[in-house]
């Protein structure tokens, strides 16, 4: 047994597919089936159910999961820290970032930061905040951004966004005259609403929860920019940060801010306190925080 089976494993459980956890790692998947099976027969025990193309781990896969991640984890600690006295200023950094965020407030930082450190290498992973927060956590990013505050002790972070969430309506709305709206006077509104996976489809609910109604949910997207078409075109109001509502087509919707009550969106960068940070992802957090305090 050496890493590169635990690797290749974690990979299977996390993908629940052989042919996924291939394509991720670029290799073949008798490759990886033969490694997996290989692992199976040296510990005596199987670790995967596989049912067509589908696997899931068995009691004992969920032990050895367990600590596989451990000593995955390990394992990346010391070869950052042997990276980092072998090759000063290299390395590589797993950026996640959720789609609206990517594309407003990166790109130049992105480029700053190559001509800055240009052997450090980058791989963006665009997800969802909760995603993110999540691979974050399990080890799978170095570092991601998220919506605050986060739901784990175990990470940590700086804020560089504290906006709130506007409210997008078409021009023929009722409320598309006011100049400011309460979350209750939606009760009988449909919503478009980003997918589960985004921090913001589990905040805009339980707002409404909390003023006493359960909204209608008629769409989610991935897309903020697909949002607002379909307020646009009538088929429901949305809840967007004031960041993207700067960048929606203002002839084609209405956009009110909500102050009854006015719901926060702060964003951060966030890391785990407890793992070891490679030269790369601490110049990335100093170099990021200085550029977007400015």
């Amino acid at each position: 047994m050496d890493i590169r089976h635990l690797q290749y494993f974690l990979e299977v459980a996390r993908q629940q597919s052989f042919t996924k956890a291939a394509e991720v790692l670029f290799i073949t998947q008798p490759t990886i089936s033969k490694t997996v099976k290989s692992l199976e027969d040296e510990l005596g025990v199987t670790l995967l159910d596989r049912y067509g193309k589908k696997v899931a781990l068995t009691d004992a896969g969920h032990v050895f999961f367990r600590q596989a991640l451990e000593i995955e984890k390990s394992f990346r600690s010391l070869s950052s820290e042997l990276d980092d006295l072998m090759n000063l200023k290299k390395g590589h950094l797993r950026i996640g970032l959720p789609p609206m965020v990517g594309s407003s407030f990166f790109p130049m930082i992105i480029g700053e930061f190559h001509k800055a450190y240009p052997q450090v290498t980058i791989q963006l992973f665009e997800d969802g905040a909760k995603k993110v927060e999540a691979d974050v956590i399990s080890g799978a990013l170095d570092i991601g951004v998220a919506v605050l505050p986060t739901v784990d002790e175990l990470v940590d972070h700086f804020v560089f966004v504290k906006e709130k969430l506007n409210l997008l309506v078409h021009p023929s709305h009722p409320l598309a005259g006011k100049e400011s709206i309460a979350l209750r006077e939606l009760e009988h509104d449909a919503f478009v609403l980003f997918r589960e996976d985004f921090a913001l489809h589990d905040r805009i609910i339980a707002a409404c929860q909390h003023v006493g109604f359960q909204p209608r949910v008629v769409y989610e997207s991935s897309q903020w920019d697909l949002l607002s078409a379909m307020v646009a075109a009538n088929l429901g109001v949305a809840l967007l940060p004031e960041t993207i509502c700067r960048e929606v087509d203002h002839m084609r919707v209405r956009i009110i801010p909500v102050m009854e009550p006015v719901i926060p969106w702060q964003l951060g960068m966030i890391w785990r306190k407890d793992r070891y940070l490679s030269f790369a992802t601490r110049e990335w957090i100093s170099f990021t925080q200085s550029m977007l305090s400015e």
